[in-house]
């Protein structure tokens, strides 16, 4: 049985065929939802779009012969064999240096859906150094081999077990083996008239038995047999801790969220039951539920000491280092009280990483320049110190929303398992 999938998707093209062009023009699609990602708001990612790749990506593998002999017919063409490109008169294809002249090419436009869009982002992300510590019960599904079946798929067929249980039944119905009438056929050719009656009674008899007694019979046809098990994961949580002191302007406040809101789709795509604790702060820290994190009003002074203690707690009462992969991602706009500083670094140094896989600082700041040209702040001069002793601190500035994806790519990012994250 074929089962032919005619799904048709907006480009009015089969399912099948739509998969196989990603496949072949993967790298090309990855790097045009790249640029296409950046000029877009969070919730905009979800929803998909249009993106474009040149048209040199679209050429179909074929075979070529190269060398030998051939002998070939070409009415009415002296001039060009396959694969030539014929020129064309009057204005040339796209963009041109001056009208009706030049050579360029078009792009092709390919409507990703949202799901599409969003693999393709979140592709070659993945949570560093994510070590199975503990594995958590029944997270996902796997396939297992469970035995034999009498029905099934063809292609699940045990040809050794079949043959064997056919063989079974031959011997215990005493089916006439081919070499026994052979025989008995031989003797029939030089027994004398008395014999030959008998033999021809007999030999009828077996080969009348060996059909009633099939080689194969279909109760002899056994199936291999798969069930779906529970599969462990490793188990995760990763703690959010954002400044909304009064210092944090509502556009820093919005770069923030948008990192965390990318973060937010990132894990719930990519893994399934990994734990997201939300911890915002100004000089004290509080747990927050989602909503509370992103929309809910705060303000206040600032102390980064009070959101690190309160993940500190967190941890120590429900999420066992030993148990448990911890990554933490913070956020601020790098000002603290002067004091509290010292606190901060014993509080990261001695409590947070050494507990931790993976801990991200990204550091917002006003839209006016360049992300790099943004002077160090007293926060960052903290973690600066404190990565130069050998930390595990991963840290990025942006100023702007386009700088977004491209830091978050950039941090989370699969790496190779001797690679370090980059400074």
């Amino acid at each position: 049985m074929h089962i032919v999938d005619r799904r048709l998707n907006p480009g009015s093209k089969s399912l099948e065929n739509r998969q196989r062009f990603l496949r072949r023009a993967k790298a090309l699609v990855k790097n045009a939802v790249k640029k296409s990602s950046e000029g877009r708001d969070i919730k905009d990612v979800l929803e998909g779009g249009e993106v474009s790749i040149p048209l040199d990506g679209m050429d179909e593998p074929r075979f070529r012969r190269e060398g030998g002999t051939r002998d070939m017919v070409l009415p009415g063409n002296k001039k060009f064999i396959e694969g030539d490109i014929l020129p064309r008169s009057g204005q040339g294809r796209g963009r041109a240096s001056k009208p009706g002249e030049g050579d360029s090419e078009d792009a092709f436009r390919f409507v990703l859906s949202r799901d599409e869009f969003v693999d393709l982002f979140l592709d070659d992300l993945e949570l560093p150094d994510l070590a199975k510590r503990k594995l958590a019960q029944a997270e996902g599904e796997g396939i297992h081999r469970a035995g034999y079946a009498t029905s099934g798929s063809p292609a699940n067929i045990s040809v050794s077990r079949t043959v064997r249980l056919a063989l079974a039944r031959r011997v215990a119905l005493r089916r006439p083996r081919p070499e026994q009438i052979a025989e008995l056929e031989a003797e029939l050719a030089d027994c004398d008239e008395d014999r030959r009656a008998g033999l021809i009674t007999e030999i009828a008899a077996l080969k009348a038995k060996a059909r009633r007694i099939p080689f194969i019979d279909p109760i002899d046809i056994r199936y291999r047999r798969f069930e779906t098990l529970p599969k462990p994961v490793a188990q995760a949580v990763m703690f959010c801790l954002m400044d909304v002191s009064g210092s944090m302007t509502e556009h820093m406040k919005d770069l923030a969220k948008r990192f965390y809101m990318l973060l937010y789709v990132f894990l719930k795509r990519r893994y399934r039951h990994v734990e997201i604790v939300f911890i915002r702060h100004t000089d004290r820290a509080e747990e927050v539920d989602e909503n509370t994190f992103f929309h809910g009003p705060a303000s206040g002074g600032t102390l980064v000491s009070s959101a690190l203690q309160a993940m500190h707690d967190i941890v120590r009462s429900r999420f066992r280092p030993a148990d448990w992969n911890i990554y933490a991602a913070q956020a601020s706009d790098g000002d603290n009280f002067g004091s509290d500083s010292e606190i901060a670094g014993r509080l990261l140094t001695e409590m947070i990483l050494p507990v931790s896989q993976f801990f991200a600082y990204l550091e917002v700041g006003e839209s006016d320049g360049n992300a790099f040209d943004m002077p160090d702040s007293s926060l960052w001069s903290l973690y600066e110190r404190l990565r130069a002793n050998g930390a595990p601190l991963s840290m990025r500035k942006v100023r702007d929303r386009s700088e977004i994806f491209p830091v978050f790519h950039d941090l989370f990012q699969r790496r190779g398992k001797q690679e370090k994250t980059a400074p």
